[in-house]
């Protein structure tokens, strides 16, 4: 996977994206990258009414350099660049992904619908975006990554495709484990019946050897990284959410080109899941 030149952040005033802010800040320092705030909006239309639900990214004057001043004022020593577009905030987040290690947004939509609900742009950015995506709720703070009173790290959990295990979404998930000094838990479910005949081969067993077959190059490669391996039956989004219930960060995979939406476990993931979640594309 190609090393990009920023960590970019989505900002738009809002408790989501500040929070999303601060995650970014937080990765950036971890990959030793500067962070890129990107305050996108477009240009006000003469005598139009705002929108009452999902407000775009133009919801506050100043969101950027409120921003800027808190995070410098957190972490001093972090670089932080900042940017204000002028155009449709969707355009305007893909095309910064293009030079990002990683696009960061606050996953949660406005207006009087609350709760699982994410906002369309947050949706449509990463269906689209060419880096990963990460999809961070608000009130995600630094330790929602530690867990139990020894403070141990809360695992990175990745959903794997067995038929077609991709490197980038290997590489990525386990770079995450590494720089987190947190275990990695491998899951792949599958939805065929257990046994289909009685002359079929276990199921389990194979996708046992297959799973391990695919780790074991990044095992030797992350030598420190502890690796858990779990296989699961039955509705893949449903399985995965569960198996990140006390996860750190949940990785999932989303296919290039695949449209201009997401998969159903993605889609589930983002929804759901309670700790942030990346979206990476792969082909």
């Amino acid at each position: 996977m190609t090393t990009q030149q920023t960590i970019t952040a989505g900002i738009d005033g809002s408790p989501e994206s500040l929070d999303a802010a601060g995650w970014a800040a937080r990765e950036a320092l971890r990959r030793d990258l500067p962070l890129h705030l990107v305050h996108a909006c477009d240009p006000p239309v003469e005598g139009s009414r705002p929108p009452e639900i999902d407000v775009p990214f133009h919801r506050e004057d100043g969101a950027l350099d409120r921003a800027v001043l808190r995070l410098s004022r957190e972490h001093p020593g972090l670089g932080i660049l900042d940017e204000q577009v002028t155009g449709p905030p969707v355009q305007a987040l893909s095309a910064a992904a293009r030079s990002s290690a990683l696009l960061v947004l606050g996953s949660r939509g406005f207006g009087a619908l609350t709760g699982v609900l994410v906002g369309s742009v947050a949706l449509a950015v990463a269906a689209r975006a060419a880096c990963p995506v990460a999809l961070v709720r608000a009130g995600d703070h630094p330790a929602d990554e530690h867990r139990g009173a020894g403070g141990s790290r809360r695992p990175v959990v990745l959903g794997l495709d067995l038929d077609r295990p991709d490197d980038e979404l290997l590489e990525y998930a386990f770079d995450a484990a590494a720089s987190r000094q947190a275990p990695l838990h491998a899951v792949h479910i599958w939805t065929a019946p257990l046994i289909p005949s009685a002359d079929a081969i276990d199921p389990v067993e194979e996708k046992s050897r297959l799973l391990a077959a695919v780790l074991t190059p990044w095992r030797h490669k992350f030598p420190r990284t502890q690796v858990t391996e779990r296989l699961l039956h039955g509705l893949p989004g449903h399985h995965l959410v569960r198996a990140a219930s006390t996860a750190g960060l949940l990785v999932v995979g989303r296919r290039i080109p695949a449209g201009p939406h997401l998969g159903r476990t993605a889609h589930a993931a983002i929804h759901h899941a309670r700790c942030p979640v990346v979206v990476v594309p792969h082909y």
